[in-house]
């Protein structure tokens, strides 16, 4: 990026950040970060955004950390360079957190989710060859796999992750049982529009800008946006191990004000959210034309078969500090999905789960240095596309209640 660019945007910056105070020694002495420089690993992708902005606009220096992004190639790639410590934390899907504490299949070692990065903004994309044929959502797609009998082939990005669940969700509540009645396969984000170029899958349920790119490229076809399935629904988290947390807490506290500030930053305006686009699209990034990322961040859709639609609930960074609460129901919610489709054997114990990897404490203390309004709840209700409410309330029998299943 030129030093002009940079410039520009840290203006923009100053005027959200100059009503900050420096963050005060905490009581028990120093709260001096113990580690200054931070490797977040990320996946080209739109929802990367607060961290990169985190780093580009120095929001890092001002907590005495400095963020230093690195671009990764797959979920997987993710995981076990967090696992051994070549990352000390990363932009990652939520599931994907829970399931490497549970040792599901993979590595199994202890985890941190530091804060939810956002909201929404996922999306299911199907082939224009079956548009074609008249599958354009969920219920189309039920009748035509019913109707002309072959292997349907539908990608998600990682076994236990978010687009996973999604798609299976989805799928499910129209009557298709992913486990038996497709076959899914895992194809890492920036791979998805390639693949499904050459044929290689039906459907997939991915992060933007690769949905939007689907449709610019003349390859595929919105079906369903991720905030219909879950409106509100948590998505990517600042991860981390236990160990590093329990090893760096104020690193840990001074990266989550820093993210919170850039959170904060990209939803406080238009402007503000074009200069993200702008940034995130650049080859070091998600590398992708701005195009391909600016409409859908602004809520506005197309589903590429000539609808569009302005989306109110579209990728949400901020939203007042309720996206970045890491409530314990969001966290159980993936437990119970990964119940239900057969990646976990017998019901763990939900709440505790969640209670250890979700760093309630530790996100507390940094939104309160930085005014920002947090939940009395750590439990939150929601409605889903089948019409069946998540409260976290009684988890076991949520995950018990689904007639499709594994």
């Amino acid at each position: 990026m030129s030093e002009e660019r940079r410039k520009l945007l840290m203006g923009g910056a100053a005027a959200v950040g100059s009503s900050l105070v420096a963050p005060h020694v905490w009581a028990s002495g120093s709260d001096k970060p113990e580690k200054e420089e931070v490797r977040i690993g990320f996946i080209p992708l739109t929802d990367c955004a607060s961290v990169v902005m985190a780093s580009v606009l120095g929001f890092d220096k001002k907590y005495g950390v400095k963020i230093v992004p690195t671009k990764e190639a797959s979920w997987a790639g993710v995981r076990d360079k967090l696992v051994n410590g070549e990352l000390d934390m990363a932009h990652v899907l939520y599931g994907l957190v829970y399931g490497v504490h549970l040792g599901l299949g993979g590595p199994k070692k202890d985890m941190a989710v530091l804060m939810t990065l956002n909201n929404n903004g996922q999306a299911i994309t199907l082939s224009k060859k079956l548009a074609d044929k008249g599958a354009v959502n969920g219920a189309s797609l039920a009748k035509l796999m019913a109707s002309e009998k072959r292997e349907y082939t539908f990608a998600q990005t990682f076994p236990t992750g978010t687009h996973a669940m999604w798609l299976y969700y989805w799928l499910a509540s129209v009557g298709v049982n992913p486990m038996k009645d497709a076959k899914v396969i895992t194809v890492p984000p920036p791979q998805m529009v390639a693949n499904m170029r050459v044929g290689n899958m039906d459907g997939f349920c991915v992060g933007e800008p690769w949905n939007h790119r689907a449709i610019m490229d003349g390859i595929g076809i919105t079906a369903a946006t991720t905030q219909e399935v879950w409106k509100d629904h948590p998505e990517k988290v600042l991860g981390s191990t236990a160990d590093f947390v329990k090893k760096h807490p104020n690193t840990a506290r001074a990266v989550i004000m820093a993210v919170l500030e850039a959170s904060r930053w990209i939803d406080a305006s238009l402007s503000n959210k074009l200069k993200m686009a702008e940034t995130i699209a650049e080859k070091s990034y998600v590398n992708t034309g701005v195009d391909a990322i600016n409409q859908r961040i602004l809520g506005r859709y197309q589903n590429g078969l000539g609808k569009t639609w302005d989306d109110p609930d579209h990728m949400k960074f901020f939203n007042d500090g309720a996206v970045n609460f890491p409530y314990l129901s969001d966290g159980m919610w993936f437990l119970t999905q990964h119940k239900r489709w057969g990646l976990l054997k017998e019901h763990p114990d939900y709440l505790g789960v969640a209670r250890q990897i979700n760093q309630i404490k530790l996100y507390k203390q940094a939104a309160s240095q930085l005014k920002i309004n947090v939940p009395k709840e750590m439990l939150r209700s929601s409605k889903l596309i089948d019409g069946v409410v998540w409260d976290g309330k009684d988890p076991a029998k949520y995950a018990d209640a689904f007639k499709v299943k594994a």
